[in-house]
């Protein structure tokens, strides 16, 4: 086990271990429980490991950003980092998310390991989706975009602390949006989340941003649509450029 740790790999399956010691199943199973009764291993996802260094001993677990690309690769499950998790890589850096937030094609349930928690977003079109690939502890790790972040923070806005937290991070990543990015990545989703997008990238001063979005609502969006599309609020304004009724009062989080 040293060996995998000194060459970086801080990952390992059941059967590379057992491989490795040379040993059988109910061996390695009773090495697995030594190491784990220490706090030395730690296992986010059945028959898959990691190694838990003595600073991470605490939280009981690798943090997820260090292994979830090699439980995805290993899974063979195609994945990006995405939401509260992505607007963080992307400098909404005092939104601080209480869990990671990886969105795939279809559903799974949470990964808890210690204290680290993960949580599994489904999206349609996920393929179609612009992701970075970023620089991590323990190698590469695949982030949406920040035009496809603030998209997913919009279409999930009951899993982003919703519109006040999410104005708040659209404000703070407003900067850094390309208004062509912007526009493409609306491509991947339906045209109720550009429609809700460029009215909020509007509300927090950020609408020179939304201009070829507003074009791309303008040409395709047939009706109306509410800003909170599941609450029953009155309707506070109404954006003919957006084709939106505003059904909420926005405090934008700072």
């Amino acid at each position: 086990m040293n060996d995998l740790v000194a060459r970086g790999q801080y990952h390992f399956t059941s059967k590379d271990l057992r491989d490795a010691l040379g040993v059988s199943n109910v061996a390695t199973r009773q090495a697995l429980s030594r190491l784990a009764a220490k706090g030395e291993v730690a296992s986010p996802a059945r028959g898959f490991y990691v190694f838990v260094p003595p600073e991470y001993r605490r939280i009981g677990c690798l943090p997820a950003d260090q292994f979830i690309p090699a439980l995805m690769a290993e899974r063979g499950t195609p994945y990006y980092v995405g939401l509260l998790s992505a607007a963080q890589y992307h400098g909404a850096a005092h939104h601080r998310p209480q869990e990671f937030q990886v969105v795939l094609a279809g559903n799974r349930p949470p990964i808890v390991c210690g204290s680290v928690r993960v949580t599994f977003v489904a999206r349609k079109r996920m393929a179609d989706v612009a992701v970075d690939r970023l620089n991590n502890e323990h190698g590469t790790i695949l982030v949406s975009s920040v035009e496809a972040t603030a998209l997913d923070l919009v279409g999930y806005m009951h899993r982003s602390g919703g519109v006040d937290r999410v104005a708040g991070m659209l404000a703070e990543l407003s900067e850094d949006l390309d208004p062509q990015k912007l526009c493409d990545a609306s491509e991947s989703a339906s045209i109720l989340w550009s429609q809700r997008l460029g009215y909020l990238l509007d509300f927090v001063g950020a609408g020179d941003k939304a201009a070829l979005l507003k074009d791309h609502v303008q040409r395709n969006a047939k009706n109306y649509t509410k800003l909170l599309p599941y609450v029953n609020g009155s309707v506070v304004q109404r954006s003919k450029d957006w084709r939106l009724y505003a059904n909420a009062t926005i405090e934008v989080e700072a």
